[in-house]
């Protein structure tokens, strides 16, 4: 098989990325791994920033988005049983983020690239990215019982934190950076109304939770607990309590409760690699970064990639300037350090550090103090929540 842009990976970032491509008239092929059941149910974060709603929209993806997506005008923040109102389009000059599940992205996208969009093969289990610095890399993969090679002029890896493309750069060429936090997220999903109109993050006297939700009709939340928790040593009475206490407030709310139907244990950790790029291989999302869930980012990282890689590629297709392609690791990087920096600066703000002093903890208050009692500080949060501009658009 012969195209111009070998996608590996068919999730969010691989489906919009080829999306943009085939309505710019490049050809592209996505390899995925996986089943479409597989790929369609998988449950990941769904909070969107502006400039994903906005990619989305470009794609021609949002229609359904558009209907029953959340719009969000902010979060509260809980701490010593007191709520804080983050008004984001007051502090951001209108800028809001909206509540729409990556499965559901997935799915709209699925179903474009099967109506009229290019190839998309699933169970074909990409093995290997040969010749990246070549002028027509190769990519092997396992299709149909039978090993298959897929020639490119350019190859997106998009087969996320466990792929094989990052595999392709050597050793004396790449870099990583990591950090592994000392708690993990025991989140739930329970057929339940909301019991609030926007995201909760709560700094309780039992670490942090998280108030989400799907849809107006199910909830999804959060909860801090060891790393190496089993889910199942939870029940849902004990879910429910403990959530109940951490978002405990001296004012009259409660927390809806309704039965779960799902639980799974989410470890924190932080992972950036350099470069994004190897000669014709580039990688985006998770293939190239990891963020703690925190500030919502990982979804929305995945997404700016791809808009400055479609970018360039649209731009070389159309110009045969390659000045974009060039700068697209570094352009990229700029947004994903911001981002890794405000998740970590989120996480250790919020959550009970397990071998914290008195000392720490006063130092997170002192953090939510400054937040809520200033206008800067909580104008710099709502910015980074809300979406960082493109790098693109420094360029303008």
């Amino acid at each position: 098989m012969r195209t111009t842009v070998g996608i590996i990976g068919g999730g969010p970032a691989g489906l919009l990325l080829a999306r943009l491509l085939h309505r710019a008239g490049i050809d592209c092929v996505v390899l995925e791994s996986r089943t479409r059941e597989y790929v369609e149910q998988r449950q990941r974060a769904g909070m969107l920033e502006q400039g994903t709603v906005d990619a989305l929209r470009e794609a021609g993806a949002a229609e359904r988005l558009t209907a029953e997506g959340l719009v969000h005008q902010g979060i509260e923040l809980r701490f010593d049983r007191e709520r804080h109102h983050i008004d984001f389009p007051a502090l951001t000059g209108g800028r809001t983020v909206t509540i729409y599940a990556q499965t559901e992205i997935v799915k709209d996208l699925v179903a474009l690239q099967l109506a009229d969009g290019p190839p998309l093969l699933f169970e074909a289990e990409a093995l290997a990215v040969e010749k990246p610095e070549s002028a027509t890399p190769v990519v092997r993969f396992l299709h149909e019982g039978r090993e298959q090679t897929l020639t490119c002029e350019w190859v997106a890896g998009c087969d996320g934190f466990h792929g094989i493309s990052r595999d392709a750069f050597p050793a004396e060429v790449g870099r990583s950076y990591g950090h592994e936090y000392p708690y993990s997220w025991l989140g739930v999903l329970a057929e339940v109304p909301p019991s609030c109109d926007e995201l909760i993050y709560a700094r309780g006297e039992g670490g942090f939770a998280l108030h989400s939700m799907r849809s107006a009709s199910v909830s999804r939340l959060y909860l801090q607990v060891p790393n190496h928790t089993d889910p199942d040593d939870w029940h849902d009475d004990r879910i429910w309590d403990e959530l109940a206490a951490r978002f405990a407030i001296d004012a009259d709310w409660t927390l809806h409760r309704g039965p779960i139907t799902a639980k799974s244990v989410t470890t924190m950790r932080s992972y950036v690699h350099e470069p994004m790029r190897h000669g014709r291989l580039l990688l985006a999302g998770d293939a190239a970064h990891i963020v703690p869930p925190t500030g919502a980012k990982g979804l929305n990282l995945a997404v700016s990639d791809v808009r400055v890689l479609a970018r360039g590629l649209i731009e070389l297709h159309r110009t045969g300037n390659t000045q974009l392609l060039d700068r697209y690791s570094e352009l990229c990087l700029q947004r994903v350090w911001q981002a890794s920096r405000f998740s970590d600066d989120m996480t250790k703000m919020l959550h009970a550090q397990p071998d914290g002093d008195a000392f720490d903890q006063r130092m997170q208050l002192a953090r939510l103090r400054r937040i809520t009692a200033s206008r800067h500080a909580p104008a710099e949060l709502a910015a980074n929540y809300s979406g960082l501009p493109l790098p693109l658009e420094s360029r303008r």
